[in-house]
């Protein structure tokens, strides 16, 4: 998709209206995961230093339509502030008198943060009235926030009807790049590993994967669903009997693509769902009866190893294992390695947001790969082909 960029507009003297994606996870008032404001620091300080007034908005959370003080911004503006090295200004509301006298003090090369969006339950509903509202508080409009892109929100499509032109943040513009190229033109060969507790979850990605790459690699939670298609018993393992025949149905389709699709030969199982839980590492076929698969065996590494080591392109979504447990984490911290190698060997290597993205950043491994996307479902929604509403309605290049 063709879009025009912010490289592609003047912005001095000028209100740029941007849709950031600053949800990020707090904990009591504080930020414990600042990845997504350090991501779009780039785009803020081209509209600073280019002499443009930066009217940023985001959600955070979900306040279900209603102001409620644990969902606002405000910790937000004062952490931007801190990684730019000057103040942020912060308005109370997004829309009405107290926004728009906000965005009037803001001076050229100021940062003004707005509150959470969907304190108005307008937002989400992409009400056209909310739309014209937020437009009016910019001259143009900058989409940076590939985390909501997948949405058809006030902020990221209902805008663009009213506020022109709208270009694409550095951001957003990266995760295009990166995302586009394993879609469209993968250099080969191409391997997917597909993780997480359930197939429903994943049943497009996967379903649409079996026509791009070479290898598709299973692990977590919804390996079982596969065992129990292949007529295993799993024991108390988790498993989702209204997916098995779809299951099955996949690893039929796998087949008669000629794509190798690994399941996972061990995996460890415990007595309960518990770190400290007894626990041991069997063959897929020896699961012991009562006992749950929480994480992937030592030989699954070891052949997944070798099926990464000639990888070209790697796209890695949900992790292989319980791995906020530190004694079911093994597969999944074994995987970042391997894409960690692959990477420094020249591959290029795309992790999905959501759970895959956090396991990266507890083991310091962001920066060891090509890219982490900052959207769990927009890059699953890419991955699967379909159309992100947030970046169709950006204007054309």
């Amino acid at each position: 998709m063709k879009k025009k960029s912010i490289d592609s507009v003047d912005v001095r003297g000028r209100r740029v209206l941007v849709r950031v994606d600053f949800n990020v996870p707090m904990k009591s008032g504080a930020i414990t995961d600042d990845m997504r404001i350090r991501e779009s620091l780039p785009t803020i300080r081209r509209i600073v230093s280019g002499g443009g007034k930066a009217i940023l908005m985001s959600h955070l959370g979900r306040p279900k339509g209603r102001p409620k003080p644990e969902f606002s911004l405000e910790p937000v503006a004062r952490r931007l502030g801190e990684l730019l090295g000057h103040d942020v200004a912060f308005a109370p509301d997004c829309v009405g008198p107290t926004a728009a006298a906000a965005v009037s003090a803001l001076k050229e090369g100021g940062v003004l943060l707005l509150e959470n969006l969907r304190y108005h339950p307008e937002e989400e509903a992409n009400d056209p009235g909310f739309s014209r509202q937020l437009a009016e508080l910019g001259d143009l409009y900058v989409n940076d926030a590939f985390g909501t892109a997948h949405r058809a929100h006030a902020s990221t499509e209902g805008v663009t009807h009213v506020l022109s032109p709208a270009v694409a943040g550095y951001l957003l513009m990266k995760e295009l790049e990166f995302l586009g190229k394993a879609v469209e033109n993968p250099v080969r060969p191409y391997v997917a590993i597909i993780g997480g507790a359930k197939i429903s979850g994943k049943i497009d990605v996967i379903t649409h994967l079996l026509h791009k790459v070479d290898s598709l690699l299973i692990g977590g939670g919804m390996m079982f669903t596969f065992y129990r298609a292949q007529g295993l018993d799993v024991g108390k393992s988790l498993v989702e009997e209204d997916k098995i025949p779809l299951a099955a149905e996949i690893l039929k389709t796998a087949a008669s693509k000629k794509v190798r699709f690994l399941l996972p030969v061990d995996c460890v199982i415990a007595e309960k769902f518990e770190n400290q839980a007894k626990r041991q590492t069997v063959p897929v076929n020896r699961i012991i009866p009562g006992w749950m698969g929480l994480d992937i065996g030592d030989e699954t590494i070891k052949l997944y190893d070798t099926e990464l080591n000639s990888a070209a392109t790697v796209v890695w979504n949900g992790p292989m294992g319980v791995f906020e447990m530190e004694n079911f984490a093994k597969g999944t911290v074994a995987v970042a390695k391997a894409l960690a190698v692959r990477t420094a060997a020249g591959a290029t290597t795309i992790v999905g947001g959501g759970d895959s993205a956090a396991a990266l950043n507890k083991l310091g491994y962001e920066k060891k790969v090509s890219h982490v996307s900052t959207g769990g479902g927009a890059s699953l929604e890419f991955l699967e082909g379909r159309t992100l509403p947030g970046v169709a309605a950006l204007t054309e290049a």
